[in-house]
């Protein structure tokens, strides 16, 4: 199954949880909202298989839900979050 992933940045509350559990995957900006790096956090190129469990462990940690991920890319205005 192939899935896409971004961050709805304002669900985001900075805790830090998805860095911590695949650092390579998500990076914060100066206020500590974090975003998916593999795509610019535009959730529109497939996750790497490499990187599927880190990335589950984020998706089901993450507090508020602001990770998100789904099997078709996200259309662009969907990016903006």
């Amino acid at each position: 199954m192939v899935l896409y992933a971004k961050v709805n940045r304002p669900e985001c509350i900075a805790c830090g949880l998805c860095q911590m559990l695949a650092p390579k995957l998500f990076e914060y900006d100066q206020d500590g909202i974090a975003s998916y790096t593999p795509d610019q956090n535009t959730g529109t190129e497939p996750l790497s298989p490499a990187d599927l469990i880190d990335f589950k462990l984020a998706y089901t940690r993450c507090p508020t839900g602001a990770i998100k991920r789904s099997d078709k890319p996200f259309a662009p205005e969907d990016t903006k979050a």
